[in-house]
Formats: structure tokens, sequence, C-alpha cells
């Protein structure tokens, strides 16, 4: 049986997660590698330890270390099952001699928003070959590359979507990224909806959201666009 929901403050707030960091979708890490066969160890161990419970994690293996994310499927969402995967899985990292890095955490998506009444949503599944797990994403069925978030906007005039991508990075991260964007010639459009996310802008006026887990109750995009 699945365990019960817990927010992105609730999993921040329990101990040995410190590797961690909630984004889009559930709790990352990545764990940087001195070899290519150390991190394949740390993929072998994490596979041992999700075995007897079949919770299993994504797993991404590359030369410069191991992408990990976590959510409780049934629910997908975070709950207490993910806590204590987190903290066996840095354990077993810190064994095999692998640092976490979470400077390096994100996820991307791409938002397209359109009138409520235009139904885009069957184009950008069928050219992209995307799967629609609710009412207001796509994802890749193998979740390798950036979501869809498919909005409803009112101020769109028929015939005139509009797109931006949102970038989510660790909330402790942020500063530092908002920072480099301003040094690299963006702006802050809008920081109203600051600290869950910031609009930025680059010369030509072409929106980024920067968003964290603050202010959200879920890494469910739809419940926590909806807050």
């Amino acid at each position: 049986m699945d365990a019960e929901p817990i927010t992105p403050k609730q999993f921040h707030e329990a101990d040995g997660v410190d590797d961690w960091r909630v984004l889009y979708w559930g709790a990352h890490a990545f764990f940087r590698a001195t070899s290519y066969s150390q991190g394949a160890a740390l993929v072998a161990a994490i596979a041992e330890l999700a075995a007897p419970t079949r919770h299993d994690p994504d797993v991404d293996l590359r030369r410069e270390g191991v992408a990990v994310k976590l959510v409780t499927r049934g629910i997908r969402d975070l709950s207490v099952r993910d806590v204590d995967l987190a903290r066996r899985i840095s354990e077993a990292a810190r064994d095999l001699g692998l640092e976490a890095d979470p400077s390096v955490l994100q996820v991307v998506q791409t938002a397209v928003a359109s009138p409520p009444s235009a139904e885009v949503t069957p184009f950008w599944g069928a050219v992209l070959g995307y799967v629609r797990p609710n009412d207001t994403h796509l994802v890749d069925p193998l979740r390798r590359n950036s979501s869809f978030f498919l909005q409803p906007e009112e101020r769109i005039a028929s015939g005139r979507g509009r797109m931006h991508v949102d970038v989510c990075v660790p909330h402790d991260q942020v500063e530092a990224r908002i920072a480099a964007a301003l040094a690299a010639g963006g702006r802050i459009a809008d920081d109203s909806n600051a600290p869950e996310w910031w609009t930025l802008a680059d010369a030509e006026h072409h929106g980024v959201d920067v968003t964290t887990w603050r202010g959200r109750e879920s890494t469910r995009l739809e419940e926590a666009r909806d807050a």
C-alpha cells in the first residue's frame, strides 16, 4: 500500500536527506563519480536497495556521475518511503566514495499557453511521442526529457498561442541562478510570485520562470499551479 503524501517542506526537514533537493515531480540527487565503474557500482547498490520494496527510483548513469529521482508512484508524490530510500542511497554513495553535488540539479519544462477553448494537447502529444498523465501535462513516457505544461490562458487570443520555459532549481541555488541570468543580460520581469517562482526575460523579451518548491504543498504540478 502506498504511503500518505508529505510536503516538500516535510521532506527537507527530515534527517539524513541533505544530499537531496525537491524539484518538479519528486526528490532529486546527483552523486559525482571519479569513473564510470564507480558510478555503475552505485547504480547496482541502488538496485539492491530498491528490489525488496519495489519502490523503484529513476536512475541515470553518466560518466560524470549518477542522477537519482525519487517519488512514490502510486500517489505521484513524495512520502516517507522516499525519505527512507533517500537516506539509504546517500549512505551507499558515501560507502562507495561518491559525493553529492546539488548545484547541478534542475528540471526544465516547456509551458504552452493557449485559449481554454483550444485543443492543442493531441498535437503536442503526437509530435513529441509523449503521454498525458493528467489534464495539464505531457511527459516523456521514459521520463528522460522536458515535460510540457499545457496552460489554459484566458488572455491569449485565439490563434496567438504563447510558450515559455520553466526551470526548477534547488531552493538554495535559486539566488545564484537568477544572479547569473541577470549578469548575462536578463532582467526580472515579475517577482510577485516569489519565492515560488520569478519570471525573467532576455533582451528580446522571451520569458523564463525560475521556480523552486517553496510555496508549494506538493510535487504534483497541477495541484501546485492551482494552489
